[in-house]
């Protein structure tokens, strides 16, 4: 593993903790106002937002499976995003080029060899 942090790892993992921010809020604001069905809406955002930090933390040491982690859920991004497109959603073609751009920045040769790879 390379000593130096890449500039766009340290970038995705701020962006990794942003998400996780913005779903752990939008898990609170579910779970007060919707009683019944909030608490497992709720329940699945604020999951999904402590995950965010755990790879955020991944990707901030260059462990490998925070690399893998951030791969996968980038291209199911993108999956999702051509749908959203289909469907009639334009706005989601910034999610397909953000997830693209990171899954091309991963297999960087520099960025790979910080993650061990």
């Amino acid at each position: 593993m390379q000593k130096n942090r890449p500039l766009g790892v340290t970038i995705i993992a701020i962006l990794a903790v942003i998400g996780g921010i913005g779903s752990l809020l939008s898990g609170f604001a579910v779970l007060a106002i919707i009683p019944l069905l909030g608490i497992i809406l709720g329940g699945i955002l604020i999951i999904i937002g402590l995950a965010y930090f755990v790879v955020a933390y991944g990707l901030w040491k260059g462990l490998n499976w925070a690399w893998t982690i951030t791969l996968i859920v980038s291209a199911i991004g993108i999956i999702v995003g051509i749908g959203s497109i289909v469907v009639g959603n334009t706005g989601a073609i910034f999610h397909v080029i953000i997830d693209g751009i990171v899954i091309y920045y991963l297999y960087r040769p520099n960025v790979k060899a910080y993650f061990g790879k």
